[in-house]
């Protein structure tokens, strides 16, 4: 998919967001620090990335800045309601500096931090794909924490299955 429309492309993250925000929404506040393993990010701190990330990395090296991303520690913003208030105030951050971008700038490049030239679109794209793996890394905390998960477009696995045709064999 490229991206050649600013406005599409906001429209669509949001869209993108809106799916992140109902999976952290089913996290109890009590579970927020949760993780399946010492040493492995908890719940907050995969909250916690994909803020940092997004304002600090994307958001910097397309405004032509070098990343600033802080890691993902409590040190940021501990408790669930810290937490959301840093995801979201990261986030509307991150959307000026993008809604200020002109669709001719999505084809400029811009250097990531692993030192590669890419244009402004496909980063980010990179973004998007980002965040749609660490909101999966969500369902998995969510599954372990036994809270049932809303199915991504509206029908469970089950339910597609279902109300398929089914296949001769």
């Amino acid at each position: 998919m490229e991206i050649t429309s600013v406005r599409s492309f906001l429209d669509y993250y949001d869209r993108i967001r809106a799916r992140t925000i109902k999976v952290i929404n089913l996290i109890p506040p009590a579970q927020i620090e949760y993780t399946y393993m010492p040493g492995k990010f908890s719940v907050g701190d995969e909250i916690r990335h994909i803020a940092g990330i997004e304002r600090y990395m994307f958001a910097e090296t397309i405004a032509g800045r070098s990343s600033e991303y802080p890691g993902c520690g409590k040190d940021l913003a501990d408790g669930h309601e810290k937490i959301m208030k840093y995801f979201n105030e990261l986030h509307l951050e991150a959307l000026e500096i993008f809604s200020r971008l002109t669709d001719y700038e999505l084809s400029e490049k811009c250097m990531t931090p692993g030192n590669v030239q890419m244009p402004i679109w496909k980063w980010l794209r990179a973004m998007i794909e980002h965040e749609i793996h660490h909101r999966g890394k969500l369902y998995v905390y969510l599954n372990l924490l036994n809270i049932d998960a809303p199915p991504l477009f509206g029908l469970t696995s089950e339910e597609v299955k279902e109300r398929s045709v089914k296949m001769k064999v």
